[in-house]
């Protein structure tokens, strides 16, 4: 029954009670109750939620070294014509250097979204800290060995070995910043191997690029990590520290990205900006910085924006735009 009804039904004091009451339980249910939760925040992505993602190209699995965990998984765009060569970008996963946080499978997805916009993918596993012949110097040779095999790789497949860049995540963009800066190496080096594939550019997708900052800020966790892959505390050991950490490599000679979620613990804002300042006060080609949504695996997780950034400053520093 409407309100106009009820008022020629009702008394006049009756009728008002009536419209009061109506009011109030009006008023009460537009009201945000006291101490209600405001809604949750969407849940960051975990290492786990990576290695879910589905893929259009599985990639060739090709070692390149005797040991089990010494392979890389091979993906070329579709549609190559007969005599074109495809850019390479070597991808390099994370997990803080140890065995159990992470393997390639983490940075599949982002490894097969680079070779659908054009650029062949070489995703590497590798020895780490915890594993034999890991950590000092093993890892290091790894993904150097892992680098340089694309020549071989080359006599076989169509692939530029002049247009290529270092792809790497957390513990990876380590990797990546190195493998850059091993071309600076002397001959007697512990960390020396061969004749180093020359590097177009790097993305460091939240990656570690000071290891003395890393290890003192991070001391338990992922940090314990670049303590096995030293062989020790940075502290206590600063010519390996000279050899290994990014920071301390500069300059690299080639242009770097560094993209990292604005919620990440592992590469703070902060942290990247010092690398920048000492990458430029090196001599280095001005890096690219920049903070994007999320945490610290949304950026290889490709159709989220910051993994749409992280495919963007890939192929930027290939020369070429996204399709």
């Amino acid at each position: 029954m409407s309100i106009r009804l009820l008022r020629g039904c009702l008394p006049a004091p009756s009728y008002r009670a009536l419209a009061a009451l109506l009011l109030l339980l009006l008023v009460t249910a537009l009201t945000p109750t006291a101490g209600a939760q405001p809604a949750r925040a969407a849940r960051l992505l975990r290492a786990g939620d990576l290695d879910t993602l589905a893929l259009r190209d599985a990639g060739r699995r090709i070692a390149y070294g005797p040991d089990s965990l010494q392979f890389g998984e091979l993906r070329l765009p579709p549609g190559l014509g007969a005599r074109e060569q495809a850019p390479v970008a070597i991808v390099v996963h994370g997990g803080c250097w140890i065995s159990s946080f992470a393997t390639l499978r983490n940075t599949a997805a982002l490894a097969d979204s680079l070779a659908a916009q054009g650029v062949a993918t070489w995703n590497v596993e590798y020895r780490r800290a915890d594993h034999p012949g890991g950590g000092w110097p093993g890892t290091f040779a790894d993904v150097a060995n892992a680098t340089d095999y694309l020549r071989v790789l080359a006599r076989q497949y169509p692939l530029d070995t002049s247009r290529v860049v270092a792809v790497g995540h957390s513990a990876g963009g380590h990797l990546a910043l190195w493998l850059a800066s091993r071309v600076n190496l002397s001959p007697s080096s512990p960390l020396t191997t061969g004749a180093p594939l020359a590097l177009t550019g790097v993305v460091s997708l939240g990656g570690v690029s000071d290891l003395d900052e890393f290890a003192t800020r991070l001391s338990s966790g992922c940090g314990r990590g670049a303590a096995m892959l030293l062989g020790g505390t940075p502290a206590a050991l600063p010519d390996r520290v000279a050899l290994a950490s990014p920071i301390r490599r500069v300059p690299l000679g080639v242009p770097s990205a560094h993209v990292a979620g604005e919620q990440d613990g592992i590469a703070p804002d902060s942290v990247r900006v010092a690398y920048v300042r000492a990458a430029v006060a090196a001599g280095d080609p001005s890096p690219f910085n920049v903070t994007v949504p999320g945490g610290h695996f949304e950026v290889i997780a490709p159709r989220t924006p910051a993994g749409s950034e992280a495919i963007r400053q890939t192929l930027r520093l290939l020369g070429r735009s996204p399709k």
